[in-house]
């Protein structure tokens, strides 16, 4: 019933941007904890970016901190990834990430998230 699309994803030169959009049905986005985590090929998956149910704060990996930004776009449904300076090692597949629960938000660890998207391919060339 809970379902997550991702989109966006594509090839781009380094320094290019992407903006990354995943759309939840059978879920109000907004009611929960959220975020995006990528996975590169022999790696674990890693988180990016996080963001509380109402929008109260976000945090980011060290690694993205100052290029990407996180966002709700609640009148769509929709959880948006910004990526400005796109680095090579950027190169993943992206994950849009939802918890079943309002409340102990923002973990790093991929585990605790119940729903996730099919992916979205990022690939940065140098």
């Amino acid at each position: 019933q809970v379902q997550l699309v991702e989109s966006g994803g594509g090839s781009v030169q380094a320094g290019g941007s992407l903006r990354l959009s995943c759309t939840g049905s059978g879920y109000t986005i907004s009611r929960y904890c959220m975020g995006w985590f990528r996975q590169a090929p022999g790696e674990e998956r890693e988180k990016v970016a996080t963001i509380y149910t109402d929008a109260l704060s976000t945090t980011y990996a060290d690694s993205v901190k100052g290029r990407f930004a996180i966002s709700q776009d609640n009148a769509k449904n929709t959880l948006v990834l910004q990526m400005n300076s796109l680095k090579p090692e950027d190169t993943a597949m992206y994950y849009c990430a939802a918890t079943a629960r309002p409340y102990g938000c923002h973990s790093a660890s991929p585990y605790e998230y119940d729903y996730w998207g099919q992916g979205t391919q990022v690939t940065v060339s140098s």
